[in-house]
C-alpha cells in the first residue's frame, strides 16, 4: 500500500521562517553568550554551517522536495546540527520548531515519524539542560521530559497522517465521483442515440405500413383502372383500325398509361425512377421533355450548365418530379408556343427553371386544381430547398426549385 504523502509545502514558511528563526538565536545567544571567544565563533560556525546546509540541500534545489532519499539527507544532517547546537547552548533548543516544519511538510509517513521522534529528543534535551542529572529524580524528570516530547509531538505526527489520509481519499472520491459523472454523460449520450434509433425505426415502420396501405390501394384502385385502360385500347386497336390521324395521339395514350402504372408502382416502393437509375439527371429530363413533346406536340428546349456535380437520389427524384409537374401544368393551362427546362449546377445548389410564354396566372390565386404547385413546393422544402414561382396573366410562367449541393461535392 503506498504511503501518504505530503503536498506542495507552504513555501514562506520552508525558506524564510528557519533562517529567521536561526539568526535571531544566534543573536540571542551572542548577546547572553559570558563565555571566551572561542566558544563564541564555534556557536556562530555551527549557525552557519546550519544556514548553509538549509540552503544548499533545500531552498536551492526545490526540485528535490518531493524526493524521499533527497529529504532523508536533508533532514539527518538538519537534526544532528540541531543536536550540536543544543549541546553547545540550551537556548537553541528553540530552533526545533524549524525542525517540525520541515518533517511535517516534506517527509512521508512513516519516516515523518522517525525525523519527528529524533527532533523531539533534541528539543527534550534542551528543555532539561537545568536539570540535575546526578541524581535519581533529576533523571527521572529528564525521562518524563523526552517522553512528554514524544508522545506530544509523536501524536500530532499521526494526527496529521490521518488528516492527509482523509485528504487523499476525499480526493480519491472526488475523482470518483468525476468519473461516475462521465459515464453517466456519455450514457445519457448512448441512451438518446438508442432513442433516436427507436423513434426511427417507429417512423420507418409507420411508412412501411402506409406504403403497404398505399400499394393495396393503388393496386385495387389506380393499378386497376389504368390496366382497365390499357386493356381496352387493345381491345379497340383490335376490333377497329385506327384512323392515321388518330395513330399518334392513340399510341401516347397508350404509353403514357403504361409508364404512369410503372411509375406508381415504383413509388409506392421507394425506388427511384426508372430514367434515373440508367441516366443522369440531365439526360433523365431530357428524355421526360421528349416524351412531353410526342403527348403534347410541343418542342420542349432542354439545357444544362455548370459542372455536372454528384446528388443524393433523393435530391434527383425530387427535381424530375418537379419538371414533370411542372410541364404537366403547362400542357393543361398554359396553352403555350415555348417551353424551356434549364438544370444548373452552382457553386454549392443546383437549380432547376421550367419556363413557358403561355397564359400565366395569378400565383396568389393558383392555377385550376393548382395542389400540383403544392406538392412541388413540400417536396422541395423537405430536403431544404426554395421552390419560386414568377407568373402573371398573359405573360407566361417561370417555376424555379433549387437544391443544396452535398458538403465537399466535387466540382
Amino acid at each position: 500500500m503506498a504511503t501518504t504523502g505530503p503536498g506542495r509545502p507552504p513555501h514562506l514558511l520552508v525558506t524564510v521562517a528557519p533562517y529567521t528563526l536561526l539568526v535571531l538565536l544566534a543573536v540571542f545567544t551572542t548577546i547572553t553568550n559570558h563565555a571566551d571567544t572561542g566558544s563564541l565563533l564555534i556557536n556562530l560556525g555551527l549557525c552557519g554551517a546550519t544556514a548553509v546546509w538549509m540552503l544548499v540541500m533545500f531552498t536551492l534545489r526545490p526540485s528535490r522536495w518531493g524526493q524521499p532519499l533527497a529529504m532523508g539527507v536533508f533532514l539527518t544532517g538538519l537534526v544532528l546540527l540541531s543536536a550540536l547546537l543544543v549541546l553547545r547552548e540550551a537556548a537553541f533548543g528553540f530552533f526545533t520548531p524549524a525542525v517540525y516544519i520541515y518533517a511535517f511538510t516534506v517527509v512521508r509517513w512513516p519516516w515523518r515519524l522517525t525525523v519527528v521522534a529524533a527532533t523531539a529528543v533534541v528539543a527534550a534535551t534542551a528543555q532539561a539542560s537545568t536539570v540535575d542529572k546526578s541524581s535519581t529524580l533529576g533523571l527521572a524528570i529528564t525521562v518524563i521530559i523526552v517522553l512528554l516530547n514524544l508522545i506530544l509531538m509523536g501524536g500530532v505526527a499521526w494526527f496529521l497522517r490521518v488528516d492527509e489520509k482523509e485528504g487523499s481519499q476525499r480526493d480519491q472520491a472526488l475523482a470518483e465521483l468525476s468519473r461516475a459523472n462521465h459515464l453517466l454523460e456519455a450514457t445519457l449520450a448512448e441512451n438518446a442515440g438508442l432513442h433516436q434509433q427507436l423513434l426511427t425505426r417507429a417512423r420507418e415502420a409507420g411508412i412501411l405500413d402506409e406504403r403497404r396501405r398505399m400499394a393495396r390501394e393503388i393496386h385495387d384502385t389506380l393499378a386497376q383502372g389504368l390496366t382497365g385502360i390499357i386493356t381496352q385500347l387493345q381491345a379497340a386497336e383490335q376490333l377497329h383500325e385506327v384512323p392515321e390521324q388518330w395513330q399518334r395521339p392513340f399510341a401516347a395514350v397508350k404509353s403514357l398509361a403504361r409508364e404512369s402504372l410503372k411509375e406508381a408502382r415504383r413509388s409506392v416502393h421507394a425506388l427511384r425512377p426508372e430514367s434515373l437509375e440508367t441516366a443522369r439527371l440531365s439526360e433523365a429530363l431530357t428524355g421526360v421533355a421528349d416524351r412531353w413533346s410526342q403527348v403534347n406536340g410541343l418542342a420542349v428546349q432542354v439545357t444544362t450548365t455548370g459542372t455536372v456535380r454528384p446528388m443524393a437520389p433523393e435530391a434527383e427524384f425530387a427535381m424530375l418530379r418537379t419538371a414533370q409537374e411542372a410541364l404537366a401544368n403547362v400542357a393543361k393551362h398554359a396553352r403555350a408556343g415555348r417551353v424551356g427546362v434549364t438544370l444548373s449546377y452552382l457553386e454549392d445548389t443546383v437549380a432547376l427553371d421550367v419556363r413557358d410564354d403561355g397564359n400565366g396566372f395569378d400565383p396568389a390565386g393558383g392555377p385550376a386544381g393548382g395542389f400540383g404547385l403544392t406538392i412541388m413546393r413540400q417536396r422541395i422544402e423537405a430536403l431544404s430547398g426554395q421552390l419560386l414561382i414568377e407568373s402573371e396573366p398573359g405573360a407566361g410562367t417561370g417555376i424555379s426549385a433549387s437544391l443544396p449541393l452535398p458538403a465537399g461535392s466535387p466540382a
